[in-house]
């Protein structure tokens, strides 16, 4: 776990290095938004442009820093906090690709999300699948319902399943890549059919364990 935070700390600082080597020589205004037909529709002041993902970051470890410390279920986390350190580190690395992308672009090497970010968030999904399968009950990570926090046996359930959905639908996020403009739809359309699908089989798994209970019919 220690080399994972190591790792942590060490992508925040090379974003933060990278950022600041290439400011310089920056243009005034850099890329800040990409349309479906992954061309650039918006633009930000270099400052804020280039400021913008490393906050990010810096907020999103801090974040998830306290959240084990806060959760009524943190000894949980014990046992699955390599997957959990794991995913801060890849969303580290993902968002480093995008700082890059946004380097990259406004000076010239414009590579179209189109191709780049199928492939970084299908990865994001199946790594959270993995994530999923590992997760024991709290309050902040994972598929978060009433049903799932209030049975065991519906939380571990839906992760079991919902694990294997997040791995398909990175699966098809990877196939937008082929997509062109229409690749987002690879990467919306699966993530939110199973968002849907797990929080419906959690409310029904609920339902049938009320109904196995002693005294109910």
């Amino acid at each position: 776990m220690k080399l994972i935070r190591l790792a942590i700390t060490a992508g925040l600082l090379i974003t933060l290095a990278i950022t600041i080597a290439v400011y310089p020589t920056m243009p005034d205004k850099v890329v800040s938004h990409w349309n479906a037909a992954g061309q650039a529709d918006g633009s930000l002041p270099k400052l804020w442009g280039l400021s913008l993902i490393p906050l990010i970051m810096t907020a999103f470890v801090a974040l998830l820093a306290i959240l084990p410390r806060i959760d009524p279920y943190k000894k949980n986390y014990e046992k699955f906090g390599n997957w959990y350190e794991g995913f801060i580190l890849l969303f580290i690395l993902f968002m480093l690709a995008i700082q890059a992308q946004i380097i990259l672009w406004s000076i010239g090497y414009q590579i179209s999300p189109n191709l780049t970010m199928p492939f970084l968030i299908g990865s994001l999904f199946i790594y959270i699948g993995f994530l999923l399968g590992h997760a024991e009950q709290n309050w902040f990570v994972g598929i978060r319902t009433p049903w799932t926090l209030s049975s065991e046996t519906v939380w571990r359930k839906t992760h079991e399943l919902g694990g294997k959905l997040f791995k398909i639908a990175g699966i098809i996020s990877f196939i937008g890549v082929l997509a062109g403009k229409y690749a987002m739809w690879f990467i919306l359309v699966p993530i939110l059919a199973v968002a849907v699908y797990t929080v419906a089989y959690s409310y029904f798994e609920f339902q049938k364990e009320l109904k196995i209970q002693p005294g109910n019919t």
